[in-house]
């Protein structure tokens, strides 16, 4: 029979709490390696607030302090106020478009004085216990469309509005529900469709669009043809198959050039296909060809400032950054690249890169035996939950870190386009790191408490 925690301390998965010490020591290091002055005197500049190591050091210390809140909630508070929060989240995101500070051309952030809170990084945490809410209620039955339809209208709600405010980036993150859907029930046939429309959407952008029909032609008339006695029997098979070729045509033809010319910003589009080697895409407004050509002239021009946008330039720089690194690194505080300022976001998006340039080929192989240990263990905690809902709720904290870790990475690497994600309790930002210690530690709470069964 279940009883309070006398302590706090009992039941804690100390494994967790040390991975997640471990790596925000890590970034602290990494963010100290780029920024600390040999003029500068140490304690006074950890403690003074200007430098982003300082910063980062006292969000670190708040963070602890939400974390001990966090452990000395009871587990029903966060099943009892699961809806109730994931409707703040949603007025949060949409108080941005009224009173939200412009960064980095999105107006996606709420200026708290000491830091700007983005509210859209916040909302991960209301709609992980707002979908584990739905999905442990006796009446959800995921294997209805009903439930596979409510549950996604929960985890994109805040990804539309995401978009609105110009943060693409963010938005992608919450196609991490994906992996909780999957392991509630959720038919693979849907992650082979959208596996099938990503191939799609990145053919549109790097074939020729005759070459690409003649292509989606094919594929159908071969499954025709394969599938000609089944047809026989069952002509659905065949209005299947014609059903399938007009919507890869209509993404072909219509969705994907709408996105490039009404959707994304210029800077978006340069992104996106300076990461697949292209200087060219046909648009039907001059107006918008012109935006994109600018775009295009900043890619050969030297950085002058911290300020200014220059896309491929960033990622060019983090590949030289972490090349240079080679197996063992140049050393503590002796990169060039980093330290010179010569990648941008260093200390946010890219901080991937001081690593690499930093700790070489094994540092960044010690940062990811750190990720892969807390996803891994995440998965080990989810699995051993007796209630539905701690079980969903952990399957999303685990899609939140690996698609933040992954996309991250391969942006730094120029394998991805860039989606302005940072790199979990590695990169500077109070609003980041406050939200993945929020996750991971309710997530911790729920664990302490597993022999409860939460709805």
């Amino acid at each position: 029979m279940y009883q309070k925690n006398p302590s706090i301390t009992k039941g804690i998965d100390w494994l967790m709490v040390w991975l997640y010490i471990s790596l925000i020591l890590f970034g602290l290091v990494c963010i100290f390696t780029v920024e600390y002055n040999t003029n500068d005197d140490v304690l006074q500049t950890l403690l003074g607030f200007k430098k982003e190591y300082s910063k980062q050091f006292y969000f670190f210390i708040i963070s602890l302090v939400v974390a001990i809140f966090v452990l000395l909630t009871d587990s029903k508070f966060f099943t009892a106020t699961a809806n109730l929060g994931y409707a703040f989240g949603i007025l949060l995101i949409l108080a941005t478009f009224v009173v939200g500070k412009e960064v980095g051309g999105s107006k996606s952030w709420i200026p708290l004085g000491f830091m700007n809170l983005q509210p859209v990084e916040l909302c991960k945490i209301f709609t992980s216990l707002a979908l584990a809410k739905f999905l442990s209620l006796p009446e959800t039955n995921f294997t209805k469309t009903k439930s596979q339809l409510i549950a996604a209208a929960i985890a994109f709600a805040p990804a539309i509005l995401s978009v609105l405010q110009s943060e693409p980036g963010a938005a992608i993150v919450y196609f991490s529900f994906i992996i909780a859907f999957y392991r509630e029930g959720l038919p693979a046939i849907y992650i082979t469709l959208m596996f099938s429309l990503t191939v799609l959407i990145i053919a549109s952008i790097v074939m020729p669009p005759n070459t690409l029909l003649i292509v989606i032609t094919t594929i159908g008339a071969i499954f025709i043809w394969i599938l000609k006695r089944k047809i026989k029997r069952d002509k659905s098979i065949l209005l299947i198959i014609v059903a399938a070729w007009t919507l890869s045509v209509g993404v072909q033809k219509f969705i994907v050039p709408a996105l490039f010319q009404s959707v994304l910003k210029p800077h978006q589009v340069v992104r996106i296909l300076t990461t697949f080697g292209m200087d060219d895409y046909q648009f039907k407004d001059s107006v918008r060809n012109v935006a994109i050509q600018n775009e295009y002239r900043k890619l050969g021009t030297k950085k002058k400032g911290k300020d200014e946008k220059v896309e491929s330039y960033n990622v060019k720089q983090s590949k030289i950054a972490i090349g240079s690194g080679g197996f063992t690194g140049k050393g503590f505080l002796k990169g060039t690249q980093t330290r010179g300022d010569f990648v941008p976001a260093q200390n946010t998006d890219f901080i991937f890169s001081s690593v690499g340039e930093s700790f070489g080929f094994i540092g960044c192989t010690l940062l990811m035996l750190l990720y892969f240990g807390m996803m891994l263990r995440m998965v080990f905690i989810a699995e051993r939950q007796r209630s539905t809902f701690s079980r969903v709720y952990a399957y999303c904290v685990t899609g939140i870190m690996f698609f933040h870790v992954a996309l991250n990475i391969c942006m730094t690497l120029g394998i991805a386009p860039s989606p302005g994600i940072t790199l979990p309790l590695l990169s500077y930002g109070g609003s980041s790191l406050l939200t993945f210690t929020i996750l991971i530690f309710i997530l911790i709470k729920l664990d302490a408490d597993r022999q409860m069964v939460l709805r």
